[in-house]
């Protein structure tokens, strides 16, 4: 069955650029479209779709808030039942970025990335896996999360249930690590780590790697600019 794609940008003539690049593959068809947020959690609510490529600045609602509403926060099984969320920004280091990867967006794209690199980061994201590395994600929360407007501290009682080696993993995750580097850190194998790694998204209802990224930013395991 063919991927199916919405796409969510103001700009109508970038939408038919992606709509034309997309339906030229044969796993891919692009069956709704959208102007801004607002927009696209009504035509949302009518079509069935598995990604979505979001544009972040729009009028009446942008994509941080449009994708918020779309993952349903944090919860696991609310984000696993629904489309996952790809946004398209213009600059790598980005606050829109930043807020939309808080929100549940499965990753990033440069607004002018070759085709080749946004079909990949579509199939990848459908498949389940992220398109933008915690390391990267960390250089995003660095920068911005202390400059953000903050809300009242999370609780996040999840984490009383890792184990201390687990704990370490999360630590290490979010410090930007590999798999293969947080083998070497520990003296583990590859496949130990990636273990390792699944409980801790399990055990906190976390979706990916970036995810893990920002609860241990938000829950104070790790501060900006440093451990």
């Amino acid at each position: 069955m063919a991927i199916r794609v919405m796409l969510v940008d103001d700009q109508a003539l970038l939408r038919t650029g992606f709509r034309m690049v997309l339906n030229a593959q044969p796993d891919m068809e692009v069956v709704a479209e959208a102007g801004d947020g607002a927009e696209a959690l009504e035509v949302l609510a009518r079509s069935a779709v598995d990604v979505i490529l979001m544009d972040v600045r729009m009028p009446r609602m942008d994509g941080v808030e449009a994708t918020r509403r779309i993952c349903g926060g944090r919860d696991r099984a609310a984000r696993d039942q629904g489309p996952r969320v790809l946004i398209l920004t213009t600059f790598d280091l980005d606050e829109y970025a930043f807020a939309a990867l808080k929100a549940g967006a499965a990753g990033f794209m440069l607004k002018d990335v070759p085709p080749a690199e946004l079909l990949a980061a579509i199939r990848a994201v459908h498949s389940g896996d992220s398109v933008v590395a915690p390391s990267t994600t960390r250089r995003l929360l660095d920068r911005f999360a202390p400059l953000l407007p903050r809300t009242e501290a999370p609780v996040h009682t999840e984490l009383e249930r890792l184990t201390d080696r687990e704990h370490e993993v999360l630590l290490l995750i979010a410090q930007g690590l590999s798999n293969g580097e947080i083998a070497r850190h520990l003296v583990l194998s590859e496949a130990t780590v990636k273990t390792h790694v699944g409980r801790v998204l399990t055990k906190l209802n976390l979706r990916d790697r970036v995810q893990a990224v920002v609860l241990a930013y938000e829950s104070g395991l790790v501060r900006a600019g440093g451990a």
